[in-house]
């Protein structure tokens, strides 16, 4: 059975792991731990506890309980004290009041929504991502670098403050693998949080397994301004010390009323410039999911309306993995 290793956190990992979980995979995620928005952030910083959004939506993804069970960590209070927090999130949070060690968190959650794949937290260590611009500005929190959206500079270094110890399972695991699938995803909120752990860099470098990197559909303002595919790809070898070997972008057409919002964003489709600056395969295929996300009242959060596709993304690893 081919050991599979995802790599981010959020909306992209969450719909790549609903994807594989179909498939006959020994199949795991790393995930970041450096969220410190919305309802996550606002736990954090009331109840000195890690963050436990990222982990969630993976726990979700992986999971195979009653429906009833994966609807109630995903949902979210629209009014009272409650507003705007995660069932999910408060179910952790209070797990981890609870518990002896992190780990003991991770397993009971497992065990509740019988997840079909193995979770592991990067660190268990409270720490902030911090960028710095070609500006000269700093930003320490992914909160406030995920809402930055009015920056134009780019991002010229990304670090957690303070340094923290890696999950030692978390680089076994890249060791153990086959195949590494990183993104989709922001690239400096959700990916590279993973890749400045200590450690992380260093084994992927060394790891004999098939890097694979799925491209961002849109780009996105203050991380990844007007950015092409060959950037994205700059960006990642920059913080793992190697290109990828595979790189999966979109073919598919984007609607004009999806591309209007964005717009109004200034974000853009992330176009494909791979050819003569990237020596690994390039795969291109239509990976977009038609349902556009309309955003909730109690969502705190600026959130994209375009998605991958978990079903057709799946099909396409599917023929590299299987």
């Amino acid at each position: 059975m081919k050991k599979v290793t995802v790599i981010g956190g959020g909306t992209g990992t969450f719909v790549v792991l609903s994807g594989l979980k179909k498939f006959d995979l020994d199949l795991g995620v790393i995930v970041t731990m450096m969220d410190s928005g919305g309802s996550t952030g606002r736990l954090r910083d009331q109840l000195g506890v890690l963050p436990p959004g990222d982990l969630r939506q993976c726990l979700v993804a992986l999971s195979e309980a009653p429906a009833l069970w994966r609807k109630l960590f995903l949902y979210r209070f629209e009014n009272g004290d409650l507003k705007g927090h995660n069932f999910g999130n408060i179910f952790l949070s209070a797990l981890e009041k609870v518990s002896d060690d992190y780990s003991q968190v991770i397993d009971s959650a497992e065990y509740v929504l019988k997840t079909k794949g193995e979770v592991v937290p990067v660190t268990f260590e409270k720490a902030h991502l911090c960028v710095e611009y070609e500006s000269g500005k700093k930003l320490c929190g992914e909160g406030y670098i995920d809402e930055n959206n009015h920056e134009t500079s780019r991002i010229v270094n990304a670090y957690v403050e303070p340094d923290v110890a890696v999950n030692p399972r978390a680089r076994e695991r890249i060791a153990e693998s086959d195949y590494v699938v990183i993104g989709p995803g922001d690239l400096y909120t959700s990916i590279i949080p993973v890749l400045v752990i200590d450690g992380i860099a260093e084994v992927l470098r060394k790891s004999k397994a098939t890097i694979i990197y799925n491209m961002n559909l849109m780009t996105k303002m203050g991380q990844t301004y007007h950015y092409t595919a060959a950037e994205h790809v700059r960006d990642l070898e920059r913080y793992i010390g190697r290109q990828p070997d595979v790189v999966i972008c979109n073919s598919g057409s984007i609607d004009p009323a999806t591309l209007e919002w964005y717009n109004k964003h200034n974000e853009i489709p992330v176009s494909n410039n791979l050819s003569g600056n990237f020596t690994g395969k390039i795969i291109e295929a239509d990976l977009i999911d038609r349902n556009t996300i309309e955003k909730q009242e109690s969502d705190e959060l600026t959130r994209s309306i375009l998605r991958h596709d978990s079903w057709k993304l799946a099909e396409v690893l599917k023929k590299i993995l299987v």
